[in-house]
């Protein structure tokens, strides 16, 4: 029997950061797929260019610092960055827009921090705040689901439909966000946020046709399918269950109570949890290990924080999906949690102990 010393941090996963990463990048693939089934192919498209820019980002940043660039492109952590930032936009929004949020988040958020491990914010919600606070209509151009789409795009229509937002057969994007009735709709958090500052109850809200299940047409399974997939990392441990639960938790508890409170005024805790990408980002971006707490109990402080600033922005907030936001402020809380929760060093006397 040998005994074996080695630097910290002294993991007791063995995989490799590369490991992880494509792990977490083939846990998304259910969910990515759902998602090319109910909101179209551009999704795919939408993965190809950010992937792309990614690695074409991070190897002119290495380049320019001077920095090894092919050990750091197979970590796989760009691969990553790009998928959740290329998940996260609308399937058709026009092909710069994920182009210049994936540069941002490699070349700005990363990169000028230092690489990764260095980076204070999640680089692909803060790619996506710019995008949506820069181009806000391209940013909610999301089509009707499978089920209520007037045109059915085949996937050379969704390449076609990036590149110049026209069809193949010439429909623009305004025409497609119209559903079979004709009427444009939105997503569910958008359309239900827009119709309760107009004065309608839920029940009102509800009689809409992209209302088709607890938490509107497609996003139910969408939803599913990221739960089945961050469930997945939980089990081979590739995460830590305490974020994603405090943030699930949190959210219900705070809907729920809004909801008992307010019933024609607050949606149910299932459609919060269910609708918008709340699974996506309790299990695959809530837990970045580079931008999320690092103590056990302040993981789950982290969690709980992010679930209540998301039930508090749907509610009272301008924009109907919160994650993005909600990640970024509880980023700057991280060292704040940190600090506080850290674990008692073994054999510290606790302040103002007389023992």
């Amino acid at each position: 029997m040998s005994f074996k010393i080695a630097s910290s941090p002294h993991h007791h996963n063995q995989r490799s950061t590369a490991g992880l990463m494509k792990l977490v990048t083939l846990a998304c693939i259910p969910g990515i797929a759902l998602q090319a089934v109910f909101f179209g192919y551009g999704v795919l498209v939408q993965l190809v260019l950010a992937i792309c820019t990614a690695w074409l980002a991070e190897a002119v940043m290495l380049w320019l610092r001077g920095k090894s660039i092919l050990p750091r492109l197979t970590d796989h952590s760009a691969l990553v960055t790009a998928v959740l930032l290329a998940i996260s936009i609308p399937p058709y929004a026009p092909w710069w827009l994920v182009v210049i949020g994936t540069a941002f988040a490699i070349i700005f958020v990363k990169q000028l921090y230092g690489g990764l491990g260095n980076n204070l914010f999640n680089p692909a919600m803060a790619a996506y705040v710019l995008l949506l606070i820069s181009f806000p209509v391209q940013m909610t151009q999301w089509l009707p689901p499978l089920p209520l789409q007037a045109v059915t795009l085949s996937p050379l229509d969704a390449v076609c439909a990036v590149f110049t937002q026209y069809s193949c057969s010439g429909f623009s994007i305004t025409q497609l966000q119209q559903g079979i009735d004709g009427s444009t709709l939105a997503t569910p958090l958008d359309t239900l946020r827009t119709d309760l500052a107009q004065g309608l109850t839920l029940t009102e809200s509800y009689s809409k046709p992209v209302y088709q299940s607890i938490a509107g047409a497609g996003w139910l399974w969408v939803n599913l399918a990221y739960l089945a997939g961050g469930l997945f990392l939980v089990q081979q441990k590739i995460i830590s269950w305490r974020i994603p639960t405090a943030v699930i938790v949190s959210l219900f508890l705070l809907s729920a109570l809004g909801w008992l409170a307010a019933a024609d005024a607050n949606p149910s805790p299932l459609f919060h949890l269910f609708s918008g990408a709340t699974m996506l980002a309790a299990f695959f971006i809530a837990t970045d290990p580079v931008s999320a707490s690092t103590t056990d109990k302040g993981r789950l402080y982290y969690g709980a924080l992010i679930g209540a600033l998301v039930f508090v922005i749907r509610t009272f907030g301008g924009y109907p999906d919160a994650f993005a936001f909600a990640v970024l402020l509880a980023n700057m809380c991280v060292p704040l949690i940190d600090y506080y929760t850290r674990p008692r060093t073994y054999g510290h006397k606790a302040k103002g102990s007389t023992k």
